[in-house]
């Protein structure tokens, strides 16, 4: 994987698996909860079904995100973060935080306060 790597800079190598516009949305969905499928789909960001089907397979590639099956349907899968995966808390808040104190008009989503320090959850 090390040839796959821009440098060696743990910002660009983070960026390289989190990047994008998703992914950290995913996390930051599953960390407040969501587990199916069609729970990420009914998220306000509007993901499509492709893109969607393809960054869950990436974070489960990752180690970050575990498939598995749905007690309640059987041939569908639920999503969980690992233990690796739950290790982004930190960094789902700081990106929340940086954005309520630089980007006017953000709010926490009501689900989200237990990320942030009680002086930025407003």
């Amino acid at each position: 994987m090390a040839r796959d790597r821009r440098s060696n800079c743990p910002v660009s190598c983070t960026l390289d698996l989190l990047g994008d516009r998703w992914s950290l949305l995913l996390v930051r969905d599953m960390l407040l909860g969501k587990e199916r499928f069609d729970d990420f789909l009914a998220s306000q960001e509007g993901i499509a079904t492709n893109i969607l089907a393809d960054r869950l397979a990436r974070l489960t590639g990752l180690g970050l995100v575990e498939q598995q099956p749905n007690p309640d349907h059987r041939g569908r899968a639920t999503y969980h973060l690992t233990e690796r995966g739950v290790r982004l808390r930190k960094v789902v808040a700081a990106v929340a935080e940086w954005g309520l104190e630089n980007i006017r008009g953000t709010k926490v989503l009501p689900d989200a306060r237990e990320f942030l320090r009680p002086q930025v959850a407003r």
